[in-house]
């Protein structure tokens, strides 16, 4: 029997990608080993969002021959799309992937050659599905893949393409098989989840999964992952306020409240717009969680243009904020925008968002003390050890003891204290 590991950076989507490949190779009769074992095979499944992540799916690659210098190596994901030959140079990498080509990765294992690495150029598209989510409570469900925003600091459009949606039948199938499986929460994720639909020039295709999806028995929970302004309906709006099963949280990237600066990056919206809908949405369900992005340091961003964005956070008072540093992409419209601006300005920015940002947090969270909430347990705590953890519909952390088996379970507790970023909970 052969054994296999996989590395994934990135995205939820590369998580997702990764189960999909896992399930091909066990079908196989692989066997997948843990962390601190020697494999034969390797799967290092990339991300090129940023310059880090560049050099993380690197150190992986070399790692993984580290590792076992006889074991085979296969690399796939979005650093292969555009920096092939960068991988090349490694000089250790078996096997090159693209991402169209993930699902039928295992077969381009069993075919590859001396003579012929780049198999994939000669490949086609195929469905990826999956049927279980390793490690995860919740599962991942891809729905969608690719985008056509083409913001200008972006560079996943060209290396995921233009949007593309799974048909509703086979996103039916694969949630009938995770509720089938135990998972009582399914996440559904894309590049650009709203875009859902959107070239088969389907009005309201995010609410036909949606409502597919509320009639599937066993599942309790339907999450919305990542989904831009512009996609938020008031349709949408509604099925959050009155679903039984969707969950009153939306991430929504924001990325920046200064209007000069949304226009540079081809963001299609004003920090009017954004503000206006965060109203709109809280206005009609009271109590759900923002969670969303912000990109510090875009060139030519001045301190009036950062106090913009910092003073938009403030009015929207989001759970959570994602801040990540600019990071100049060849390829890109705002690689040609000028100079970065110095690492210092931009550290010292990030630190100030996120102080604005706890603060936030802090406030939302507040609402919700000596509340009764239900709440999915995940497993045992691992910022906590001895404590089980999981999550509300409206995503916030909680913690709690207890000897009973709970894991997977959606139970009501009382949330009692706010510890750092989570709640101390106890059962009712």
């Amino acid at each position: 029997m052969q054994t296999i590991k996989f590395y994934t950076l990135g995205c939820k989507v590369n998580q997702y990608d990764t189960q999909s490949i896992r399930e091909q190779f066990i079908s196989l009769g692989f066997k997948e080993l843990a962390s601190d074992e020697r494999a034969d095979v390797y799967v290092v499944n990339t991300c090129t969002v940023t310059h880090k992540a560049d050099s993380e799916s690197l150190r992986h690659i070399r790692k993984a021959k580290k590792e076992n210098p006889h074991a085979r190596i296969i690399v796939t994901g979005c650093l292969t799309e555009l920096d092939s030959e960068k991988i090349k140079e490694e000089g250790i990498v078996d096997l090159n992937v693209k991402n169209k080509d993930k699902g039928r990765i295992a077969k381009l294992f069993y075919s590859m050659s001396e003579k012929d690495k780049e198999i994939e150029r000669d490949s086609k598209n195929s469905y990826i599905g999956i049927s279980n989510f390793y490690g995860h409570t919740r599962a991942f469900l891809k729905i969608q893949e690719g985008c056509n925003n083409f913001c200008s600091y972006c560079k996943v459009p060209l290396v995921r393409g233009s949007s593309k949606s799974k048909p509703l039948d086979n996103i039916i199938k694969e949630a009938e098989k995770l509720a089938g499986a135990g998972f009582k929460e399914i996440v559904l994720i894309g590049i650009c989840l709203g875009a859902y639909g959107q070239e088969l020039k389907e009005k309201n295709g995010i609410l036909r999964v949606i409502e597919a999806l509320e009639n599937i028995r066993g599942l309790l929970r339907i999450r919305l992952s990542s989904i831009e302004a512009g996609d938020v309906s008031d349709g949408l709006i509604k099925k959050i306020a009155e679903s039984k099963k969707l969950c009153p949280h939306l991430h929504i990237p924001i990325q920046s409240g200064d209007d000069t600066i949304l226009k540079k990056m081809h963001r299609n919206y004003t920090s009017n717009d954004y503000l206006n809908l965060i109203k709109k949405i809280k206005n009609r369900i009271p109590g759900i969680a923002i969670t969303t992005d912000c990109l510090v340091g875009f060139p030519g961003e001045t301190d009036e243009n950062f106090k913009n964005t910092a003073d938009l956070i403030r009015k929207i008072v989001p759970l959570r904020v994602h801040i990540f540093p600019y990071s100049k992409r060849e390829g890109t419209p705002a690689a040609n925008l000028g100079a970065d601006l110095p690492s210092v300005i931009i550290k010292e920015r990030a630190k100030q968002l996120k102080e604005a940002a706890d603060k936030c947090s802090g406030e939302y969270r507040n609402k919700f003390l000596n509340t009764v909430m239900g709440v999915l347990i995940e497993g045992e705590s691992k910022a906590a050890p001895g404590f089980l953890e999981g999550r509300t519909d409206n995503y916030l952390r909680v913690i709690l003891k207890s000897g009973l088996n709970l894991k997977n379970k959606l139970i009501p507790v009382k949330l009692k204290k706010i510890e750092t970023d989570w709640f101390l909970a106890q059962l009712t």
